[in-house]
C-alpha cells in the first residue's frame, strides 16, 4: 500500500505545525542539563525553533527576524522612490508646456493681426510685451522642481487649463502636508477658502490645547475633542494615548519618506511644502503640535530613511503606504527582539506579523506561544511564583531521554557488554509485565503484545503491530543494592564542559534504577569546596560551582558512607565522577582548601576510603583527566578499596557507568 502526499501553497486551512509535549521536553533537555535553568532553556527554544519528528520546521524568533530582513531587502531592491518626484516634475513640465503653448498662440495672433493704426495697435503692443515677459519668466525658471514650483506660485497663468492644473497640484501638496494631522479635513481642501483654513487652524489649536493639558497632568478633555472633531478623525481610538500614537505614526511616515529621498529630491519637496505655508499662524500651530506629540510619544527612531535602489515606479500614495510597511517591519523586528530578551511573546503584534510575513509566520508564533501551555497540560511542567519548574513526570522524562541518548550511542555489536559471563542467581521471569521503553532488556511477552495490537487496531489478520504495542516481562531481581553517585561540581568540571556529561549520566542512572531496578537505592551527592545531597528532582537544574574553589572528596565520601550505613542491603557502592585530585578536606566541621593539594587533605581523603572499605562499600572512580597526580592518587584509592578506576571522557562516560551497573546487577559474586 503506497502513501501519497499532496503539497500546496499555504492558505491558512492546513493543519498548523505542532510538536508533541514529549518532543518539546526532549528538545529542551540538553539546554536544561547544560545551563540548569528551565526558563532559559524554554527561551532559547523559542529563539531558535525546532525540527519536529515529522520533519517540519517550526520557526523560532531568529528565523522570523531573518525573514523580516529579507522582506525589507526585497522591498528596497524593488522600488524607485525618486519616481514619485519624477511624477511631480512631469506634472509641472506639462503645466509649463500648456502655458507656453497658450502664450505662443497669443503672440502669433497678435503678430498676424495686421499693422492698423489706432488704439488696437497699442493693445497689440501691450499684449506682445506681456506675452514676451511671461515667456521670459518661463525661460528663467529654476532648474529644480521645488524652485520651479515656488516661482509658479506667484505666476499669473494666461492658460485657464494650466491654472487649474497648477491649483490641483497645490491642493494635493497641501493635502499631503496636512494629511497626517487631519486626513478627512485635508481631503476637502480643494480650492480651500478662508473658511476652510480657519476651521483647520481652530482644530489644530484645540488639539494643541488638549495635548498641553495632558502634559501638565490635567484632564485633557479627550471625549469632548473626539465628539467635536469626529468628522476630521472618523476612526479615533478610545484613548488619548492611542490617538497620539496614531498621529505620530502618520507624521513619522512623512519624515521617513523625506529622509529616504536623495538630497536634491528632499530639498525640492521641502521647498514645495514650505511654499504652501503662506499663513504664519498655521505654521506656528503645526510646529507646536510636533513638539507636543514628541513630548508625549517620542518617535525619532521611526523616522529613519531607507536606501531604495529598485526600478518600479511609485505614486505619492503608494510611497506613503510603503513607508508604513517598512516602519511596521522595523517595529515588528523590535518587538521580536524584546521577546528574545525574555519579555514574552505577548508583545508581538500578530496582525502586523501576518501582514508582513503571511499566515504561516503567524502560526509559528502561535505554536511558540503554546509550548509552555502544552507541556503544562501534559504534566511535564508547572508554574510556581510566576516561574516554570519541572514536575516529577518531567524529571522522569529527562532521565529517560538521557538514558536513550547514552544507549543510543553504543554500537550494536557492543550489546554483548550486557551479557553475563559468570553464573549466579541472576533474574527470573514472572507474569508481571510492562510496556517496553527504550533501553529495557528485550524480554518480550508475546501474548500480551499481540493482545495490545488487537485492542488497538481491532480484530483481523494480519495483526499489525506498532512499537507502542510491545510489552516485556518485568524482571524480579534477587539482589538489592544501594548506590551513591558522587558528582564533582568543582569549577574545573564546568570550565572543561565535563559537568554536562556527568550530570547527564546521573540522570540516566537515576532513570535506569527507578525504572528497571525499583528496589535499589540511589543517592546523589555533589562536592566542590563542601559536599551536599542533590535531590533527583533538582538534578536537571543543578550547576557546577562558580564561586569557591575546591574538590572536597573527603566530605563527599563521608556523606556517602553515612548514607549507605543506613541501607540494609547486601551490595553497597560509590560511583565517583571527577576530573582532579582532592584539594580540600574537613577539619572540625569546616572545609580546609590548599593548592597544590596538602598532605593533610590527601591523608584525610584516604582515611575516609579506608572507612568505606571497612564498611564493605566498593568505590568505583571515573576520571576525566589523566594528570600524573590524579592517576597516582587513584592508584592509592583502588589499592585500599579494591574497587576500579576508569580513565574516560565525558562523552563516553555514560556507557561505562551504565553498562557496568547493569553487569553488576546481573552477576552475584559468591564468597
Amino acid at each position: 500500500m503506497s502513501i501519497r502526499y499532496r503539497y500546496s501553497k499555504w492558505d491558512g486551512t492546513q493543519e498548523p505545525i505542532r510538536a508533541s509535549a514529549e518532543e518539546l521536553l526532549d528538545e529542551l533537555t540538553k539546554d536544561i542539563l547544560a545551563y540548569g535553568d528551565l526558563q532559559s532553556a524554554m527561551q532559547r527554544l523559542v529563539e531558535r525553533g525546532m525540527q519536529t519528528r515529522q520533519g517540519m520546521r517550526m520557526q523560532g524568533l531568529r528565523d522570523l527576524i531573518n525573514q523580516i530582513r529579507r522582506e525589507k531587502e526585497r522591498q528596497l531592491k524593488q522600488y524607485d522612490l525618486e519616481s514619485m518626484m519624477s511624477e511631480l516634475e512631469e506634472t509641472l513640465g506639462r503645466i509649463i508646456r500648456m502655458e507656453r503653448e497658450e502664450l505662443e498662440r497669443r503672440l502669433a495672433e497678435a503678430r498676424d493681426s495686421g499693422e492698423d493704426e489706432g488704439p488696437e495697435e497699442g493693445m497689440k503692443e501691450m499684449l506682445e510685451k506681456l506675452v514676451q515677459k511671461k515667456l521670459g519668466q518661463l525661460d528663467n525658471l529654476p532648474g529644480s522642481v521645488g524652485g520651479t514650483f515656488k516661482e509658479l506660485m506667484d505666476y499669473e497663468f494666461l492658460d485657464e487649463e494650466a491654472r487649474e492644473e497648477f491649483q490641483k497640484l497645490m491642493d494635493m501638496l497641501r493635502q499631503k502636508m496636512l494629511d497626517p494631522y487631519a486626513r478627512e479635513m485635508s481631503e476637502r481642501m480643494h480650492n480651500m477658502g478662508p473658511g476652510e483654513m480657519e476651521a483647520i487652524k481652530q482644530m489644530l489649536s484645540d488639539l494643541n490645547e488638549m495635548l498641553e493639558r495632558e502634559r501638565m497632568g490635567l484632564d485633557p478633555g479627550y471625549d469632548e475633542f473626539k465628539q467635536r472633531y469626529r468628522g476630521a478623525f472618523p476612526d479615533m481610538p478610545d484613548t488619548l494615548e492611542e490617538f497620539v500614537e496614531e498621529l505620530q505614526r502618520r507624521i513619522s511616515q512623512m519624515h521617513s519618506l523625506m529622509n529616504s529621498l536623495s538630497d536634491g529630491a528632499r530639498e525640492s519637496l521641502e521647498q514645495m511644502m514650505q511654499a504652501q505655508l503662506t499663513d504664519p499662524e498655521l505654521g506656528e500651530l503645526m510646529a507646536s503640535l510636533a513638539e507636543n506629540l514628541e513630548a508625549l510619544h517620542p518617535t525619532r527612531r521611526r523616522m529613519n530613511g531607507y536606501p531604495f535602489e529598485g526600478e518600479e515606479e511609485l505614486s505619492w500614495d503608494e510611497a506613503m503606504q510603503l513607508m508604513s510597511k517598512m516602519q511596521d517591519m522595523e517595529e515588528l523586528e523590535a518587538q521580536i527582539r524584546r521577546a528574545q530578551a525574555s519579555r514574552g511573546l505577548e508583545g508581538i503584534d500578530m496582525e502586523k506579523l501576518r501582514e508582513a510575513l503571511g499566515e504561516e509566520a503567524e502560526e509559528d508564533v502561535e505554536a511558540l506561544r503554546r509550548l509552555a501551555r502544552e507541556m503544562e497540560e501534559a504534566g511535564y511542567l508547572r508554574f510556581k511564583d510566576g516561574r516554570m519548574e519541572l514536575t516529577p513526570k518531567g524529571h522522569r522524562r529527562i532521565g529517560q531521554k538521557a538514558l536513550r541518548d547514552i544507549f543510543g550511542h553504543m554500537k550494536k555489536d557492543r550489546r554483548a557488554a550486557h551479557e553475563v559471563r559468570r553464573t549466579g542467581i541472576g533474574v527470573e521471569d514472572v507474569q508481571e509485565s510492562k510496556r517496553y521503553e527504550f533501553g529495557d532488556p528485550f524480554r518480550l511477552n508475546i501474548p500480551k503484545t499481540i493482545l495490545n495490537s488487537v485492542e488497538r487496531s481491532g480484530p483481523g489478520v494480519p495483526v499489525r503491530m506498532s512499537p507502542d504495542d510491545l510489552e516485556i516481562y518485568k524482571p524480579e531481581h534477587q539482589t538489592r543494592s544501594a548506590t551513591v553517585l558522587l558528582l564533582d561540581q568543582s569549577r574545573s568540571m564546568d570550565m572543561s564542559g565535563d559537568f554536562f556529561g556527568a550530570k547527564k549520566v546521573a540522570l540516566a542512572l537515576h532513570s535506569l534504577i527507578s525504572g528497571q531496578f525499583p528496589k535499589d537505592d540511589l543517592h546523589i551527592v555533589g562536592f566542590s569546596l563542601m559536599a551536599e545531597e542533590i535531590k533527583a528532582r533538582d538534578l536537571p537544574e543543578t550547576g557546577a560551582s562558580d564561586s569557591a574553589p575546591g574538590t572536597n572528596m573527603h566530605h563527599g565520601l563521608q556523606l556517602a558512607r553515612e548514607y549507605l550505613a543506613k541501607r540494609k542491603c547486601e551490595n553497597k557502592q560509590i560511583i565517583m565522577i571527577t576530573d582532579g585530585e582532592p584539594t580540600a578536606h574537613m577539619e572540625q566541621g569546616y572545609p580546609y582548601f590548599a593548592w597544590p593539594p596538602s598532605m593533610a587533605t590527601v591523608q584525610a581523603t584516604l582515611q575516609e576510603v579506608k572507612r568505606c572499605t571497612k564498611d564493605g562499600i566498593i568505590i568505583n572512580v571515573f576520571m576525566l583527566d589523566t594528570s600524573y597526580y590524579l592517576i597516582d592518587f587513584m592508584e592509592h584509592v583502588t589499592k585500599i578499596n579494591r574497587g576500579r578506576a576508569f580513565f574516560t571522557t565525558a562523552d563516553r562516560l555514560g556507557e561505562y557507568i551504565l553498562v557496568d551497573y547493569i553487569n553488576h546487577k546481573r552477576t552475584r559474586i559468591r564468597p
